[in-house]
């Protein structure tokens, strides 16, 4: 992850933990970055990145503030309650996939007609920070980079109000993300891993190469795997969990094979 990503998740919490009231105007940026220990254009881009997700807003002359609840968290808020029921009951997260199938169809397409060459840029190092923690088997690390892969799709789509609810879904995102690839680390075989990495270039190429109907393809594709995949675990999990609740008596005796002689 780069530099300024590390810096906007560290003042984000910062907000979250109520560092700064709702509409409170934030230090200057020289005192914030000596208080952060980053470089003033590191800062910069964090801001910049947080104003994006309306977390923070800028003022011409006035300097950066903390977004007023009612109106920059109020996708977050909407979210909230998803939040939990995801943790109640993970089979909403079949509801998050649609959803995403719903949102990146449409950011997947217009990153292919509309990405500068800087987002190309942000996306192929996603994807290459993504590889990198797969294989050296970091399940969390590699589920985040994941999740910032497809942010990074979405940051190119250049359609805010897309923008603006694939961040207000991020958390969520990264908690179906790491369900599902905690899953697929610890039972799949090494080709399941391999095929999710050979979908996640393939829908980068789409987009690097300006090809939106494939771009729209293969986030399908991808989707569509991953859920199918995820499901096909789930559903072998209940199988052996109705075999287990069997009175002994009615499960098929181990059979012991004669002995020689």
């Amino acid at each position: 992850m780069r530099l300024a990503d590390h810096v906007a998740e560290q003042l984000h919490a910062l907000v979250r933990q109520g560092q700064w009231r709702p509409g409170e105007r934030l230090p200057a940026e020289r005192q914030l970055a000596q208080q952060l220990g980053v470089s003033r254009p590191s800062l910069r881009e964090a801001i910049q990145k947080l104003v994006s997700q309306g977390v923070l807003s800028s003022r011409r002359g006035a300097g950066t503030f903390v977004q007023e609840r009612n109106r920059g968290f109020l996708l977050a808020g909407t979210f909230e309650p998803l939040a939990n029921l995801l943790t109640a009951d993970p089979e909403y997260r079949y509801d998050v996939l649609e959803a995403r199938h719903a949102l990146e169809s449409s950011t997947a397409w217009h990153a292919a007609l509309r990405a500068t060459q800087t987002d190309k840029d942000r996306i192929q190092r996603c994807y290459d920070v993504m590889v990198r923690h797969q294989k050296s088997g970091h399940a969390e690390l590699s589920a985040r980079a994941d999740a910032q892969f497809h942010l990074a799709i979405a940051e190119a789509s250049h359609n805010v109000v897309l923008l603006r609810v694939m961040h207000s879904l991020f958390e969520l995102v990264f908690s179906t993300v790491m369900q599902s690839r905690r899953t697929m680390f610890t039972l799949s075989s090494p080709e399941t891993i391999h095929e999710l990495t050979n979908q996640h270039r393939a829908l980068m190429q789409a987009i690097l190469d300006g090809d939106a109907p494939q771009a729209r393809a293969q986030i399908g594709n991808h989707l569509d795997y991953v859920r199918d995949t995820v499901r096909r675990f789930d559903d072998d999990d209940a199988r052996r969990a109705r075999y287990g609740r069997l009175p002994e008596e009615a499960r098929v005796p181990t059979l012991i094979p004669d002995e020689p002689g």
